[in-house]
């Protein structure tokens, strides 16, 4: 009788389970079924925390077990404003360093994970990687998201993905809600600017941080960005992917209109680059900004010498924030147009109702 009622006592916890998992299909395609209390998150990148960080608050490190070493490393004044608010995020454990390849299976599985969230392309492991394939044989679901393919189409998709297996819609929805309204804004105005009005721009990502240029995006990431505020990118039919490289010849060849070198570094980092970020005054800015144009070739730009070259914050470049990058360079490319836009004050509402941080620093600077 005992070992009866265990049973239908096990059979009632399993239906209880099943009853509150969740179905959903990720932005790789995949149907998931998540189970409705995750406890230990692995990310499959550190900057992964951008996204959580609207939908946790102040809750953001209770349930982060491990995560991928490069958000340190790539945006290290950030990084230390979360460990100076969560202590316990120094704590989280490193399952690799800043590429797929360094991700180790085995420190993932000894983590105990509930949930793995990944993405789609980028430093962390892919669709494909062995990680994925040994989370799944230990039914550990793995769901995908996207804020850097596909951007301006994948950011909204992505967080009510992450609101659903957090269980954390209605924070979701705000800040999609919040973020819907604010692009809709920008792609309204754009509609009714015709093509021939529309400046050439030349994005130079991570600036002057490589041996040659050019270091940019294409079709998708910051060349959607470009796009969708009312400028043309050049790189977009030079390139066959959302990012890679052109020569310096075919810049200069191409003529842009507008020049915007983005970076992430701070106020102590060493070498050359624009300086951008948390912790980053505006004059630290524009100052490395200066420099990064004084190069060969870029300082001869039109866009340059015309006084029409901007600084901008590498990491919109796959963070659910991009549409502050989007208002940005929607008031540089179109400034009548866009008179009333206010990207500081978007800014401000953004960091004051949805981050537990209060990020201080520079985003974006003009000459």
């Amino acid at each position: 009788m005992t070992a009866l009622l265990a049973g239908i006592s096990l059979m009632g916890g399993l239906c209880a389970t099943q009853a509150h998992a969740t179905t959903i299909t990720d932005m790789a395609g995949r149907t998931v079924e998540i189970p409705h209390d995750v406890h230990r998150i692995i990310l499959g990148e550190g900057r992964l925390v951008y996204a959580l960080a609207p939908l946790e608050g102040t809750h953001l490190f209770e349930r982060i077990v491990g995560w991928q070493g490069e958000f340190r490393g790539a945006d290290t004044q950030s990084y230390d404003q979360y460990v100076a608010r969560f202590p316990a995020a120094a704590k989280v454990a490193l399952i690799g360093k800043t590429t797929a390849d360094t991700v180790s299976p085995e420190k993932v599985l000894d983590l105990h994970p509930d949930l793995a969230i990944l993405t789609v392309s980028g430093h962390g492991p892919g669709a494909s990687s062995e990680l994925v394939n040994q989370l799944e044989a230990a039914h550990v679901p793995v769901v995908f998201v996207d804020f850097r393919a596909n951007p301006l189409h994948d950011t909204i998709a992505s967080m009510r993905i992450l609101g659903t297996v957090l269980n954390r819609e209605a924070e979701a929805r705000a800040y999609t809600d919040f973020y819907q309204s604010h692009l809709d804004r920008i792609t309204k105005a754009v509609a009714t600017v015709p093509a021939e009005r529309r400046p050439k721009v030349f994005i130079e990502m991570l600036a002057a941080m490589r041996e040659s240029c050019c270091h940019t995006a294409g079709k998708g990431n910051m060349g959607a960005f470009i796009e969708a505020a009312g400028g043309r990118n050049i790189a977009a039919p030079l390139l066959p992917g959302y990012i890679g490289d052109i020569s310096l010849e075919k810049v200069i060849a191409s003529d842009p209109d507008i020049y915007i070198a983005d970076g992430t570094k701070g106020p102590k980092a060493a070498g050359p680059g624009l300086r951008m970020g948390a912790e980053v005054s505006p004059e630290l800015a524009r100052s490395s900004l200066r420099a990064v144009e004084d190069r060969p070739g870029i300082s001869t730009l039109r866009a340059v010498t015309g006084g029409h070259a901007y600084g901008l914050w590498h990491a919109f470049y796959d963070s659910p924030y991009n549409i502050l990058a989007v208002e940005v360079m929607a008031k540089w490319f179109h400034p009548d147009l866009f008179a009333g836009l206010d990207p500081e004050k978007t800014q401000k509402e953004l960091y004051e109702r949805f981050l537990p941080v209060p990020q201080t620093g520079t985003f974006w600077i003009a000459p």
